[in-house]
């Protein structure tokens, strides 16, 4: 088992990894809209949050060697399920290959620092 750590997302705001390789899976931990570079939550809504999500999954999957198109599963956690279709067209966007990752979207009461969206994914390394 190897940690997976970049600058170029935000650091764990806990005792977690922002990902862990174990064989040939990535398992990133869950992304709020943070901004690396201030480690707040971004303005614009959850539009604004949902893409700097995944800016930031895709720097963790960079550092692991890994992209979207090696993404098996994706959980999002919204805390207004309202806001899916929104959700669902910015993730159309980054997950453009044929077969799409398996996905899973809850509504939750609350997130961290009053995040509007969570997301984790776990991605396979080809060898």
């Amino acid at each position: 088992m190897k940690e997976i750590i970049t600058s170029n997302a935000p650091k764990a705001v806990g005792p977690y990894s922002q990902a862990v390789k174990a064989r040939n899976l990535v398992f990133c931990s869950g992304q709020i809209g943070l901004d690396p570079q201030t480690n707040t939550l971004v303005k614009g809504g959850i539009e604004q949050e949902t893409k700097q999500i995944f800016n930031n999954l895709l720097q963790v999957l960079k550092a692991a060697k890994v992209n979207f198109s090696n993404v098996l599963r994706v959980d999002i956690f919204l805390t207004n399920i309202n806001d899916f279709p929104k959700v669902n067209q910015i993730y159309s966007q980054y997950f453009t290959s044929n077969i799409k990752p398996a996905r899973q979207t809850v509504a939750v009461k609350s997130l961290p620092k009053e995040a509007l969206i969570e997301i984790s994914c776990i991605a396979y390394i080809e060898k």
